[in-house]
């Protein structure tokens, strides 16, 4: 038995619907100075730590007493969008940004997404899962317990498979959870139209039914933009996967307006994700559909372009909202969803109530994750971590600064700062 006590917030999120809009997102369901009860890997027992249940002298507890300690306890974030597996980082692209370099140029001078796939494709199988590993600590320390990783950066069946079926094997391997998501469908500059063609075949005809069939994806995705795949090429992938079984995801609206968040609501995709430009057709489109929108504001913030997606809209119009980091190489080179909220709140007007909602609950139905992750609440799994401010709304407001002092994964303590002090 784990007991958390004396904890000056205990942010449950219990008891409201799921997903989370509209005004419901600011209710975060608070105890203060409250407790937590955790056996196994389940949470037993939530309340007010003076009303904690008297204790079977039989049962060994080990307690974790926040008194003096001014800490918090939420549910683990859940970061609904990552691209975890690569080789290395592009900080030569980031350099090359900043000095006003575009992404054609960039891609010209040998970097972007073809330099990744490249020392990608340079690695080991072992360098590759000891680098990838390490991220997964990372996203435990800053007090993520799940993300959803995609594949994409294979750009060639052989490649895919190899790396999804890596990250297979991490699941199994780390202590962070994983819901995996096929990328097959990932930007294509494929010359001429028929070697185009044929790629949309390969993804169609083996890449997406072998993947369904091992079991190696929960979800498939496409990236659904003009210069990458058309609306047209992007809703026959994403049929293919609902055919095998996978649930849908869109990269949608990151460029320039295309068309993926519509077709993302026509096809009942659990999620479409980026949406900086999104117009009110589609909001209404994502609203019928109750399909949510995952914002990913690390990516204009680390671009410079300071084109956010609308989430004050969104929310104001009954669209479920979550927020991820989209971790990558490329355009957001960041694990830290603390970051991700500061961002959230001072750039998309985002409450920090709003923020922590659409980090946790709302991330973990964007996952079909719900039934068991986002909330502190009886028979929930225990994934939770605790944060050393005293009001939750300091997360966003003490930004770049890494609050995380314990994550709790199933019940276990796997990350604990607090022994460091």
């Amino acid at each position: 038995m784990l007991l958390l006590r004396n904890i000056a917030q205990v942010i449950t999120l219990r008891g409201g619907p799921i997903p989370r809009v509209g005004a419901s997102m600011s209710d975060l369901g608070i105890i203060e100075n409250g407790a937590v009860l955790i056996h196994g890997d389940r949470i037993v027992w939530v309340g007010h730590t003076k009303d904690i249940p008297v204790r079977d002298p039989s049962i060994r507890y080990q307690t974790l007493d926040g008194i003096g300690l001014d800490l918090i306890a939420l549910p683990g974030f859940v970061d609904s969008h990552t691209h975890p597996i690569f080789a290395k980082g592009r900080a030569e692209d980031f350099d090359l940004c900043i000095r006003g370099k575009s992404r054609e140029d960039i891609a010209a001078a040998g970097g972007g997404i073809a330099a990744v796939i490249a020392q990608l494709r340079s690695a080991t199988v072992n360098q590759l899962l000891e680098r990838v590993e390490a991220r997964f600590r990372q996203f435990l320390s800053h007090g993520t317990t799940t993300i959803e990783a995609k594949s994409g950066y294979g750009s060639s069946w052989e490649e895919e498979i190899k790396n999804i079926q890596m990250l297979a094997a991490l699941r199994s391997r780390s202590r962070l959870e994983v819901v995996p998501t096929f990328l097959g469908a990932q930007p294509c500059n494929r010359e001429p139209a028929s070697a185009r063609a044929e790629y949309i075949r390969e993804i169609i005809e083996v890449m997406i039914p072998r993947v369904a069939q091992e079991g190696l994806a929960q979800f498939c995705d496409v990236f659904c933009e003009h210069a990458h795949f058309t609306v047209e090429e992007a809703r026959s992938i994403l049929l293919a996967g609902r055919k095998a079984g996978l649930g849908l995801k869109v990269h949608a609206e990151k460029l320039e307006h295309s068309g993926g968040a519509k077709l993302a609501a026509e096809l009942g995709a659990r999620s479409a994700d980026h949406l900086q430009y999104i117009d009110d057709s589609d909001i209404g489109a994502l609203k019928r559909a109750g399909t949510v929108a995952t914002l990913l504001p690390g990516t204009s913030f680390h671009s410079g372009s300071m084109h956010y997606a609308p989430a004050r809209k969104l929310i104001e119009s009954g669209v479920p909202v979550a927020l991820a980091s989209n971790f990558n190489p490329i355009s957001c080179f960041s694990m830290n969803m603390q970051v991700i909220l500061a961002i959230a709140c001072t750039q998309m007007k985002m409450t920090p109530a709003e923020a922590v909602t659409a980090a946790t609950v709302n991330g973990a139905f964007a996952l079909g994750v719900s039934e068991r992750l986002g909330t502190i609440e009886e028979n929930k799994q225990a994934d939770i971590v605790l944060m050393d401010v005293s009001d939750y709304r300091e997360l966003p407001y003490a930004f770049g600064i890494n609050h995380c002092v314990i994550t709790i994964k199933k019940g276990n303590i796997v990350i604990n700062r607090l022994e460091q002090h």
